[in-house]
């Protein structure tokens, strides 16, 4: 495809050169600028009825991201297939168009009704319940950030392991 069939991303979307060689081809992830942008504070909020009512009616073998918080507040993706590309590419599965997101930044993988979450070499990295991973299996109620986007993972209750009386 040709980059006349994009749309222009607006100037907020745009990466700004530094001062550090940029020489101004191609598109570039930027950087955090200040390291208490990756901090872990959980997400305490309650699930609206919608969130609670989009999780319960999830089948099996499928699972839930909620953004929580970053350009992309409130969205949701559903995790039906057996990998989902996470990146600021258009043509990723879960697309965040931001400059701290890379262009590749994350896959997710299904087996079974098992996903884990595998960092492509992000410059920002990926974190899940505050921690930077590589690779990390998402248990129901996880915190993934990437970059900007704190999303919560959600597994299907029909996977989920009965709950002891």
């Amino acid at each position: 495809m040709s980059d006349q069939q994009y749309e222009p991303m607006p100037a907020a979307t745009r990466h700004i050169p530094s001062a550090a060689g940029y020489d101004g081809s191609g598109d570039h992830t930027q950087t955090f600028g200040h390291e208490a942008d990756l901090s872990f504070i959980p997400f305490h909020g309650e699930l609206s009825q919608a969130e609670l009512d989009a999780i319960s009616a999830l089948p099996a073998r499928a699972a839930l991201l909620l953004v929580r918080s970053g350009p992309a507040a409130g969205a949701r993706y559903l995790l039906d297939t057996d990998s989902t590309t996470v990146g600021r590419h258009p043509e990723a599965g879960i697309f965040f168009d931001d400059v701290t997101v890379s262009r590749r930044h994350a896959e997710i993988t299904r087996s079974r009704s098992t996903f884990e979450l595998v960092d492509q070499r992000s410059l920002n990295g990926t974190y899940v319940n505050g921690e930077r991973v590589d690779r990390a299996e998402l248990r129901n109620g996880d915190e993934v950030r990437i970059g900007k986007f704190r999303l919560n993972f959600f597994s299907s209750p029909r996977d989920l392991p009965a709950a002891a009386s």
